[in-house]
C-alpha cells in the first residue's frame, strides 16, 4: 500500500505528459510508475506537510541556479570553441559532494554533468566527484562555494 502512494501520482503525471489515455498506455504508464518505485524504495515516513512550501521554493531555486550554470557554462565553452587561443587548463577536479544521502550525491553530479564543458566521470565511496573540467583553472573557492549551494538546496528540498 505504501508503494501504491507513490505510484498513483507518478503514474498519473505520465498520462498527463503522453496525452495518451489508452489502455495500452494506461497499462504501460503503471508498469513504468512501479519500477520506479521499485528502483527508489522511498522511505516510509509519513510526509510532513508543513515542509512543503519551502521544499517547492528550494526546488525553484535549486532549477534557477542550474539554468543560471548552464548559460555561463555554455558562454564559456562557446568562448573557448570560437577562440581557440585563450589558455586553458583542461584537468580532473576533485569535488567533494557532502551530501548526505545517494540522491543527493547523484543529483548534484548530474547537475554538474549538465553544464558545458564539465563531466562526473566517478564518484567513490566517500561521496567525491572526480570532475573532468574543460578549463580547470577555476578557484577552489569558487567550486566549494557552488557545490555548498547545491548540496543546501538540495538538502532543502529531500530532507
Amino acid at each position: 500500500m505504501h508503494y501504491l502512494t507513490f505510484m498513483i501520482p507518478i503514474w498519473l503525471l505520465y498520462l498527463l505528459l503522453t496525452g495518451n489515455w489508452a489502455l495500452n498506455n494506461l497499462v504501460t504508464g503503471f508498469i513504468l510508475a512501479g519500477l520506479v518505485v521499485v528502483l527508489v524504495r522511498p522511505a516510509k515516513r509519513p510526509f510532513a506537510w508543513k515542509r512543503l512550501p519551502d521544499a517547492l521554493l528550494a526546488s525553484v531555486l535549486y532549477l534557477l541556479r542550474l539554468f543560471w550554470d548552464l548559460l555561463v557554462s555554455g558562454i564559456q565553452v562557446s568562448r573557448i570553441v570560437l577562440t581557440p587561443s585563450l589558455p586553458i587548463k583542461p584537468g580532473i577536479v576533485a569535488i567533494p559532494s557532502h551530501c548526505e544521502t545517494d540522491l543527493g550525491v547523484a543529483l548534484s553530479a548530474h547537475a554538474i554533468t549538465l553544464t558545458p564543458g564539465e563531466l562526473v566521470i566517478e564518484i567513490d565511496e566517500a561521496g567525491v566527484m572526480y570532475t573532468h573540467m574543460l578549463d580547470a583553472t577555476a578557484p577552489e573557492k569558487k567550486i566549494a562555494e557552488a557545490q555548498k549551494e547545491r548540496r543546501d538546496l538540495l538538502s532543502r528540498i529531500f530532507a
